[in-house]
């Protein structure tokens, strides 16, 4: 589909791809909107297939664009590489796009970025799920990601970042109720509770009862909410039992606000890893985002 294609247009249409917008992409090539918009419509002509829908907050690429990206982000990348890196038109800095699980972008990895940021070094940040962002990484939507799984084949360099401990807490106002009879009567005294989750498939919570249990989970969610800090707010506030990531949670359960149910002496651990896309490190900010973090994550 890309043999006749013009070589302008496709760097231009993976600007927009990279940066969800029209507008960002004319900043980053020192091109003006209309020509911009101009190329696209050159393309979607060619191709024959729309590559992107307008959104409310820039442009949201069609399956079309997402298959057209994972082929030519590689070799345009190369080509970048050997020409040298490609400064934004205005003399600020290309910026890095990071993304990753929403509450540890946002209680770890920023904070520690802060530093970066005043220093001039400029961050997009998306949160998600870590299949998606990976599909996205490879073709080339994102710098860095950091993700909840080792990241399968070759095409992506990834490093271990950090481990997370899963800890299962509910409430005092459950937990007075629950503790010692989970000791001795093992999970099924909490199948009457509601259980809170991030996902319907309860994949934290199923791993937790596999790994320290031994056994299958079998009761459903009560509450699900796309975001742990969601699931901590609701869970602090009495609606019923979880399984968290420890760092999630340590200040209340420092304050008693949530209780560990069950302390085994094995819990389950989770590795995240960073997660790089090749051709980023064009890109100085990528490698200075991508050292801090590492550097930061020693003491997470």
């Amino acid at each position: 589909m890309t043999d006749q294609l013009d070589l302008n247009h496709l760097r231009t249409f993976l600007a927009v791809y990279r940066s969800g917008s029209f507008t960002g992409a004319a900043q980053l090539l020192g091109l003006s909107q209309p020509t911009v918009t101009t190329q696209m419509r050159a393309l979607e002509r060619q191709t024959g297939r729309e590559l992107f829908e307008r959104g409310p907050r820039g442009v949201v690429p069609t399956a079309v664009a997402d298959e057209l990206a994972t082929r030519i982000a590689p070799p345009l990348d190369a080509l970048a590489g050997v020409a040298g890196p490609d400064p934004a038109a205005d003399g600020r800095r290309v910026p890095v796009h990071l993304a990753g699980p929403a509450e540890l972008l946002c209680t770890r990895a920023l904070p520690a970025l802060a530093p970066l940021v005043a220093d001039g070094v400029r961050l997009r940040v998306t949160p998600g799920l870590t299949d998606p962002l990976l599909d996205e990484l490879r073709a080339g939507r994102h710098d860095l990601v950091i993700a909840t799984t080792r990241p399968r084949g070759r095409t992506l360099t990834a490093v271990p970042l950090t481990d997370e401990e899963f800890v299962l807490v509910a409430a005092p106002v459950w937990a007075d109720a629950l503790k010692e009879r989970l000791a001795v009567e093992g999970p099924a005294v909490l199948h009457p509770v509601p259980l809170v989750s991030y996902a319907e498939d309860l994949p934290i919570a199923r791993r937790y009862w596999r790994h320290v249990f031994g056994r299958r989970l079998s009761c459903p969610a009560a509450l699900t909410v796309p975001d742990l800090r969601g699931v901590l707010a609701a869970v602090e506030a009495g609606a019923g039992f979880t399984v968290l990531p420890r760092y999630l949670c340590l200040d209340q359960l420092a304050r008693g606000t949530l209780v560990p149910l069950h302390e085994p002496e094995d819990p389950p651990i989770n590795t995240g890893f960073l997660v790089q896309r090749p051709g980023a490190g064009d890109n100085p900010d990528v490698g200075r985002v991508r050292d801090l973090l590492l550097r930061a994550a020693r003491g997470w």
